[in-house]
């Protein structure tokens, strides 16, 4: 009986002597230091009625979702570009991280492809130049210049919002527009937008 005790004593010793080392944190929430823990990336955020990671995350979903369904009625995937949305708002707001998760989820439905944006086409351009140019890559299995497909539909929009305050009420309202346009023809082939209202009170 004592030799099965004393290795689960020793055990419950060391434990306690991880947890006063490292500190105690359960599976899924560890913790940093003595004053910082891990949260829910999805959890609702309602720090202030700023733009927060809520919002970006409901308007990257909603338009993702948007474009998925009418990528439905296309024969084969669209070639789309996305371009930066343009902040019409009088705060700070990274729009990019909006247009890279709209792409991101919708690379990972498979609904769509993505040629590179005017962004990368730097990066492109230099990674064609170095395996071209450089003499350190056989022809045979160098990407070969001029093969680059150009978007069919190109994605662009807006965030635009409108700041109300009555007494110690402060009310915004943020709207997120997108459209999809055929590049060739000039024609409007899809459009979205999606609304938010958040109110405060001091």
């Amino acid at each position: 009986m004592h030799a099965i005790i004393a290795p689960r004593l020793r055990a419950t010793a060391l434990c306690a002597l991880c947890a006063t080392l490292f500190g105690c944190a359960t599976p899924g929430t560890p913790t940093v230091g003595s004053n910082v823990q891990y949260g829910d990336a999805k959890a609702v955020e309602q720090v202030t009625n700023e733009f927060g990671s809520t919002d970006l995350q409901t308007i990257a979903e909603a338009m993702a979702r948007s474009l998925a369904q009418s990528a439905t009625g296309y024969k084969t995937k669209p070639l789309v570009t996305i371009a930066d949305v343009k902040n019409k708002t009088s705060e700070y707001i990274d729009t990019r991280s909006i247009t890279d998760s709209i792409r991101t989820q919708l690379v990972k439905s498979g609904t769509m492809r993505f040629a590179t944006n005017i962004e990368g086409m730097q990066n492109q351009t230099d990674e064609l130049t170095r395996q071209n140019n450089s003499g350190l890559y056989k022809k045979s299995s160098a990407a070969k210049v001029g093969k680059m497909e150009g978007a069919k539909y190109r994605i662009e929009g807006n965030i635009t919002s409108i700041v109300k305050r009555g007494g110690d009420v402060k009310d915004v309202y943020y709207k997120f527009s997108l459209i999809m346009t055929d590049v060739e023809a000039g024609t409007i082939e899809w459009a979205d937008e999606k609304e938010i209202r958040k109110t405060s009170r001091r």
